[in-house]
């Protein structure tokens, strides 16, 4: 039984908001759409808190890793609320949700076209290519600089990147998040997460000290040299290795935030493409009609393609790539649905229940791009598209992410043939480990050129 049938389940026997215990930790369960609403969008500055991750905040680490809390996905508070508006903030400085950032993940599905010819149509594991696109977006917008797809340091920190991802979404990783005292007296892979997560904090570190030799505040590069700026400003009195250390951790939850969700989304997208060719077909015959075979894609042409906007939304919804997103806290003491939920207490809200609503989409548990297609055939949104979250805590990154699927899926399919090397129906998408999020299972495939 998988994690969501567990929770239909608990939710059937005990309504939409129940409590689970987790070792000694009561936790709040919120179940289904109106629930998650209810909480996340109606009492969203109540339910704003985000909870403790055991692995991440050990105390007998806090000399290394305690700054991993200040980052943006761990603030709480009005650290967090100013983190996050200045991040979001220079995005769009940098030119989020607009045609500069537009430019550089154009430019980089072009990069990632030539290393998919280099394969020359044989078997290739996509994994790592996959990564690379989005990882070298992430690193143009922080340190305004891309690597080469062979390049040593940025082979290093995509092993790294997939290694805490599996490690993270592993069972032991639950089983210690459940039992932190585990953590105290037994070996096992967290060490690996500790040591992974050191290292590329400390590549972003030394990129860090690099610009802070050569900033000009008259002229900000990129996220570093914006968040340098704020800090010569505002944190004059600060130590400058506290304002260093504060943006490397911020850095690193933009930098792995950035390139793992976009990854894995594209490669699942890829295994249901094989396993569904005529999908992939309409696919195909989509890109032809709107973007043919002599321009790049671009976002202009979503507008214009909704069965391709609507297979991508569909991947999302049926990957249920967070199944509970990260665990959130309620600020304060909170009756909700008349029933007393004390201030510190974990809340985990199933984004599961909400994209397999079956009274939202007809087949659930089957990928159908028509679950947002309506009868005319035009692009159709939902409400229960939750994929990033929502309210306070959703992903600041959602519209960089929706960009890059977009335009590097429009453009692989532009420029390839995707061949499997098994037959379709003998094509499993189950996912090979579902903890903090859904790791899709390895696999093979051709880029035919076209």
């Amino acid at each position: 039984m998988t994690r969501r049938s567990k929770m239909a389940v608990l939710s059937k026997a005990y309504g939409p908001v129940f409590t689970l215990y987790l070792g000694r930790q009561p936790t709040v369960v919120l179940h289904g759409y109106e629930t998650v609403k209810e909480a996340l969008i109606d009492h969203g500055e109540e339910f704003a808190g985000r909870g403790s991750y055991p692995v991440v905040d050990k105390d007998l680490l806090f000399s290394i890793y305690a700054h991993f809390l200040l980052g943006i996905v761990f603030y709480n508070g009005d650290v967090w609320r100013d983190t996050r508006r200045f991040s979001l903030m220079t995005l769009r400085k940098l030119g989020m949700g607009k045609r500069s950032i537009e430019d550089r993940v154009q430019e980089e599905a072009q990069c990632l076209v030539k290393e998919l010819k280099k394969t020359n149509g044989l078997p290739c594991d996509p994994t790592f290519i996959l990564g690379c696109a989005p990882c070298n977006v992430i690193c143009s917008i922080i340190f305004q600089n891309r690597f080469d797809y062979k390049e040593q340091d940025f082979l290093n920190l995509m092993e790294k990147l997939n290694e805490n991802t599996k490690i993270l979404s592993s069972p032991w990783l639950q089983v210690c998040n459940t039992f932190p005292a585990l953590l105290d007296y037994c070996p096992g892979s967290h060490n690996t997460f500790f040591k992974n997560y050191a290292c590329i904090k400390n590549y972003l570190l030394e990129k860090i000290k690099q610009h802070e030799e050569s900033l000009d505040v008259t002229n900000p590069r990129d996220f570093i040299d914006y968040y340098l700026i704020k800090g010569r400003q505002e944190n004059c009195n600060q130590k400058l290795d506290n304002i260093l250390e504060h943006l490397a951790i911020t850095a690193t939850d933009l930098f792995i935030a950035g390139t793992e969700t976009t990854s894995t989304t594209l490669r699942y997208a890829l295994l249901f493409l094989l396993k569904y060719p005529q999908v992939t077909a309409k696919f195909q015959e989509e890109i032809d009609r709107v973007v043919g075979r002599h321009r790049s894609p671009c976002m202009q042409d979503r507008n214009c393609m909704p069965y391709t906007d609507a297979m991508i939304h569909d991947v999302q919804r049926f990957i249920d790539l967070f199944p509970t997103s990260l665990p959130h806290t309620v600020t304060c003491d909170i009756k909700f649905r008349n029933y007393f939920i004390p201030k510190g207490t974990k809340i985990l809200t199933s984004l599961s229940s909400v994209l397999h609503d079956s009274k939202e989409f007809p087949h659930p548990e089957m990928f159908d791009p028509g679950h947002f297609l309506d009868a005319k055939g035009n692009f159709k949104k939902s409400d229960h598209f939750v994929p990033f979250s929502t309210g306070k805590r959703m992903c600041a990154g959602e519209g960089l992410a929706r960009m890059e699927l977009f335009l590097f899926l429009t453009t692989i399919l532009q420029n390839f043939k995707l061949k499997s090397l098994v037959h379709p129906k003998d094509i499993d998408t189950t996912p090979v480990l579902c903890g903090l999020a859904s790791v899709p299972p390895p696999f093979q495939l051709c880029f035919i050129p076209i």
